[in-house]
């Protein structure tokens, strides 16, 4: 188990290194957000591959690597079997939904990371998905609760400011870019 600490202070040294200072800011806000929420469950199941997984990601106000490690491969890219990290901060605001609206009901997951090579599929497809999706980059889900109808849940998403928030017939999507709405 990694501390808030510890987290934080590879994940700067890393953006240091790397040049991804532009990150820290998504995790350092993610972070401060586990200490008013001390623990966050999920149970998530992916439409795609019929999998299922119940978790217990961050306890004490600590980040739990592997449970973050689980939660990156349900969230997979279905079509090439390709696992990315999904921002912590995407991760939390669909726990802040849920906790909000339904503590105990399990997600369905209908879209995650998402490949370059499924997004131009999809594009290829006509459904209507953009060119440069933030799924590309694990900055956005496409998820449903059962008995939660998509408005509420797209209300409730609004409610965050935490980026672009899509509602379509059978899902609602989130994202951690710029506030948007459509």
């Amino acid at each position: 188990m990694i501390s808030r600490r510890g987290f934080l202070g590879g994940f700067l040294g890393a953006a240091g290194v790397y040049g991804l200072g532009g990150l820290f800011s998504a995790r350092a806000a993610a972070s401060a957000r586990a200490e008013n929420s001390p623990e966050k469950v999920l149970g998530l199941y992916n439409v795609h591959t019929g999998e299922r997984l119940s978790t217990r990601y961050c306890a004490d106000g600590c980040y739990n690597e592997n449970e973050l490690g689980r939660i990156n491969y349900i969230l997979r890219c279905h079509y090439t079997n390709t696992v990315k990290p999904i921002n912590l901060k995407v991760i939390d605001l669909l726990c802040d939904i849920k906790d909000r609206l339904a503590p105990d009901k399990e997600i369905t997951i209908i879209s995650g990371y998402r490949s370059p090579e499924y997004n131009e599929y999809l594009r290829r497809l006509g459904r209507h998905v953009a060119a440069g999706s933030l799924h590309m980059t694990g900055l956005a889900i496409d998820f449903a609760i059962g008995g939660i109808g998509m408005g509420e849940l797209c209300r409730t998403a609004k409610l965050f400011a935490a980026g672009g928030v899509g509602k379509y017939p059978e899902f609602v999507h989130i994202d951690v870019g710029r506030v948007r709405y459509w």
